[in-house]
């Protein structure tokens, strides 16, 4: 999908379609005003070039409506989750048909100190240090589109520890200085539990280190997942490929890669783009993942490992584990690969609404905006795509081959055998 932009006769149709929206998740907030200054912020998000401040929004010289939105976004008590959880149980019930929640890291890096949960640390994703905030959101993801519905700031220690700092930004009694994984656990964990959503696969990237208690927290829920893994990753299983049989550990590359003569040759389009993609898929049964000091058993359900070179590859290049045992692994590629969906969709559209831009220094400020840019997020795709909320149809599916979607919704349908000696790789399309 090309980024989205909105052409002046659609401002119209947008500006209507956000008054829907403002019915549909906003009925939580008691006022009237509170639900019209909503509506102030979603169309500035939406129609204001540059950077979504509230001066921006606001506009020049209009002091007083900056002073009304400061007060409605930074300091007015109104709850965040009730606006996410409709707007999560909305696109459910439409058209969007989510295969997955991915978790999706966001980096926001700061030049001062005292906006809430900046510090500097080191972050994977940019691979050095940087003074910064550090968020999760969770997406509902589908092959077709990808829409924030949930949100987590990270606070690193001090905010949590110096009472004087907590206090003026605001922070919750409630509130732990976590990891940004252990943050968005936590947010799946409690939209399973109380958001009324379907149960889909979490697609996110876990640390080595941090895996064991993701694999333990997810399985006591029964919350299916796809972890992305790190090669150098140790895990136990029971003899394959040139391994003798029994219980062995070695990094998670070298099974995989002692199991290339049993790759699946997988042919898919990559998100995005019109050119098709090939990738070569195998996977093994484990046992065990690492703790800090031990290998950890696994949950009572079975782990898979599947890994994935690219069609030139000498060596595999992508791990995940997961505990979905039901599908074949053309359908877990697929779904793991919803992170290049997401992705996608943050940088045409969930930036373009501003999510990176606050600057004010409280927490309910913070997750207040955050809010309201996925609101904005939905209303720009939604728009793009000319679709009224309450009416519009689902997608239509063309007689072929079907898709991930269709294929969560059938069953597997792909066939799961490995390469015996001397047979060809066997293709398998997937639109």
């Amino acid at each position: 999908m090309a980024r989205v932009v909105l052409p002046e006769e659609s401002t119209k149709e947008i500006s209507e379609l956000i008054d829907v929206l403002i019915s549909l998740f906003f009925e939580s907030l008691p006022r009237r005003d509170q639900r019209n200054w909503a509506r102030v912020y979603l169309n500035g998000l939406v129609r204001t070039s540059g950077k979504k401040t509230i001066r921006n929004i606001a506009g020049t010289g209009a002091s007083s409506v900056e002073q009304s939105l400061q007060q409605f976004i930074s300091k007015s008590p109104w709850d965040w989750t009730p606006v996410r959880r409709s707007l999560a149980q909305h696109l459910e019930r439409t058209a969007q048909r989510p295969l997955a929640w991915v978790v999706q890291p966001m980096v926001i890096e700061k030049a001062g100190d005292r906006s809430v949960g900046v510090g500097r640390q080191f972050v994977p994703q940019l691979g050095r240090t940087a003074n910064c905030q550090q968020a999760s959101g969770i997406w509902l993801a589908s092959s077709d589109a990808g829409f924030p519905v949930e949100w987590t700031l990270t606070l690193p220690g001090p905010w949590t520890a110096e009472l004087l700092r907590r206090r003026r930004a605001g922070i919750p009694d409630t509130a732990r200085s976590l990891t940004p994984a252990q943050d968005a656990v936590h947010a799946v964990q409690r939209m399973a539990a109380g958001w009324q959503l379907q149960r889909r696969p979490v697609v996110m990237e876990v640390s080595n280190a941090e895996l064991p208690q993701c694999i333990e927290s997810f399985a006591l829920q029964d919350i299916p997942f796809v972890f992305k893994v790190d090669g150098t990753l140790p895990v136990s299983f029971g003899g394959a490929g040139r391994h003798k049989p029994g219980p062995h550990t070695a990094p998670a590359r070298e099974l995989i890669d002692s199991l290339r003569s049993q790759r699946r040759v997988v042919e898919w389009t990559r998100h995005g783009r019109t050119e098709g993609a090939v990738t070569l898929l195998t996977s093994a049964a484990i046992f065990a993942t690492p703790g800090e000091d031990r290998l950890v058993p696994a949950p009572p359900t079975p782990l898979l490992l599947v890994g994935a070179w690219t069609e030139a590859a000498l060596l595999p290049s992508e791990f995940w584990i997961t505990n979905i045992g039901d599908r074949p692994l053309a359908q877990l590629f697929l779904l793991a690969k919803l992170t290049d969906r997401v992705d996608l969709d943050f940088a045409e559209v969930c930036e373009p609404a501003g999510i990176r831009d606050f600057e004010g220094r409280s927490f309910r400020g913070w997750h207040h905006h955050a809010t309201l840019a996925s609101v904005a997020h939905a209303a720009m795709l939604l728009g793009a795509r000319g679709r009224e909320p309450e009416r519009y149809p689902a997608p239509s599916r063309p007689a072929v081959p079907r898709t991930v979607a269709a294929h969560t919704a059938a069953g597997p349908v792909l066939p799961s055998r490995p390469l015996l000696p001397g047979q060809s790789p066997r293709r398998e399309y997937i639109r």
